[in-house]
């Protein structure tokens, strides 16, 4: 436990001196936000790879590759091809316009590109960020006291405390510039780790049987990659769950505003490969660390309950303390805290700039000038974080048997749903209109609530909308509905010229 508790420390402290180094180019609000537009290829490309991961990854991801067995590899070709879209077709589209409109927040671009004469379009799109960011936040401190407790054997809801106090201590200080800076901190100690511990794993087990006679000693369904179910129609559902959470790449405000920082264009280009190399590497790394992890302990006489719990959360803590000596067991733990902690601090970041920007300053007080607002900022910033860490707290006391996978991606599905569709047909289709944008963004919004909780629960049609998830189905009405509420109410001849 010492061991463990002290390579932290060094981890802790490495954090605080980013924030304290980054503190000294917060001179603005561009600055406290936006880094002054002046971040490096390296810096955005792991920051928004790291941020846009999360927990999920480590804890989420390993253990749907413990339960899912080969079909969990749809994660990854999914969220690769969202990444390669993104940063191929849409990032410098969207760098040039924002950079035009000289926006530093997502409803910023919004409102400049529509050429809004209200705050209508400001406000939804500042409302639906702030509600679904804090639930995505939320649901990363929940994964923090899980890591706290299955790895240092520490109760979930200190961890939960000590977690939410150092992201939130360097955030303060630094702003965005100290959440990129720890983000590609944190990204690189993912990476390695997760790249090199299925090799560590491997070549620890017994070698006389392959991983596929593994799985099929344990259930043949765990090879079909095509789905696990003798529903076709089930099969085709679980694979477009899992593909299609790659669409939450195409314009989530928490990855694109690392665009709108990045220095040039040509930075993106050399970004794209370092955020593509680390996608398919890290997910690959963590579906391929679950299937090892389900073959291991099933061979060792493991109860079955034991390796998958309500969603395979502990896997990961399982097989590191299993291979791996004390000293990289804490490594291996300050990698999780890095997943959790590159997500917090940047929608913490962005959450704070939706209420002080777009609600406070463009609505209430315009009159008041972006360098009198940084103070104001950090305050929001803290009081979004203690409203997250209620809800993350009330998850835990409310629902025990909660799967941490499918949480997160309800956040992360509310984010995209919302944004995405408007994102993607601002920057390619002139005839998409303002209400158009407030139809999709509504419509994605209430989608995501309404396939949750409602359609998931009808009888002969939710085992497959559950399979599918929120994201595709509310994703698409979105798109569908901006593009006839578009046509519907066009565009006038002088805003069109």
């Amino acid at each position: 436990m010492i061991t463990k508790i002290f390579v932290l420390s060094i981890y802790v402290a490495i954090l605080f001196i980013i924030g304290i180094v980054a503190s000294r180019r917060v001179k603005s609000m561009s600055d406290y936000y936006l880094g002054g537009k002046k971040m490096g290829f390296w810096a955005v490309a792991f920051s928004a790879r790291a941020t846009g991961e999360s927990g999920w990854l480590l804890i989420g991801l390993t253990g749907m590759g413990a339960m899912a067995g080969f079909s969990g590899y749809w994660v990854v070709a999914g969220e690769l091809l969202g990444v390669f879209i993104s940063w191929q077709f849409m990032a410098k589209r969207f760098k040039r316009r924002s950079d035009a409109y000289d926006a530093i927040t997502i409803p910023d671009y919004l409102q400049s590109h529509f050429k809004s004469t209200s705050n209508t379009l400001r406000i939804i799109s500042a409302s639906a960020l702030v509600v679904f960011v804090v639930i995505y936040v939320a649901s990363q401190m929940d994964v923090t006291g899980i890591a706290f407790e299955s790895m240092l054997g520490i109760d979930y809801r200190l961890g939960v405390l000590v977690g939410f106090g150092i992201v939130l201590t360097y955030i303060f200080i630094g702003g965005f510039v100290a959440a990129v800076w720890s983000d590609m901190f944190q990204g690189i100690l993912m990476f390695f780790g997760l790249v090199l511990l299925p090799i560590v794993v491997w070549f620890s087990m017994d070698q006389g049987t392959g991983i596929t006679d593994g799985l099929n000693a344990i259930d043949p369904t765990l090879t079909q990659v095509m789905g696990r179910s003798d529903d076709v129609w089930m099969n085709v559902f679980t694979i477009l769950g899992f593909s299609m959470i790659g669409l939450g790449f195409l314009g989530s405000p928490q990855v694109y505003v690392r665009f709108m920082s990045i220095e040039s264009e040509k930075e993106i280009d050399k970004g794209k490969w370092v955020a593509l190399l680390f996608t398919l590497l890290t997910d690959a790394a963590a579906v391929t660390i679950g299937i090892l992890a389900r073959i291991y302990f099933t061979s060792a006489g493991q109860d079955p309950e034991a390796i998958l719990g309500t969603g395979g959360e502990d896997v990961l803590s399982m097989i590191t303390h299993e291979f791996l000596p004390t000293i990289l067991v804490a490594i291996f733990i300050a990698i999780v805290l890095s997943a959790i902690m590159s997500t917090i601090d940047s929608l913490l970041v962005l959450a704070s700039s939706s209420i002080t920007r777009d609600f406070y300053q463009k609505i209430f007080r315009p009159d008041l000038k972006d360098e009198n607002l940084t103070k104001f900022s950090r305050i929001i910033t803290i009081t979004m974080a203690m409203v997250a860490l209620g809800i993350a707290i009330l998850l835990y006391n409310l629902y025990p048997d909660r799967q941490i996978f499918w949480i997160m991606i309800f956040g992360w599905s509310g984010i995209a749903a919302t944004f995405c569709p408007v994102i993607i047909l601002s920057l390619f289709w002139k005839g998409y209109t303002e209400k158009g944008a407030i139809a999709s963004m509504l419509t994605g919004f209430l989608s995501v609530i309404l396939f949750k909780f409602v359609v998931a629960d009808i009888e002969g049609v939710g085992e497959y909308v559950e399979k599918l998830d929120v994201l595709a189905p509310s994703f698409a009405l979105a798109m569908l509905v901006g593009f006839i509420v578009s046509k519907a109410f066009p565009k006038k001849v002088t805003e069109v010229e």
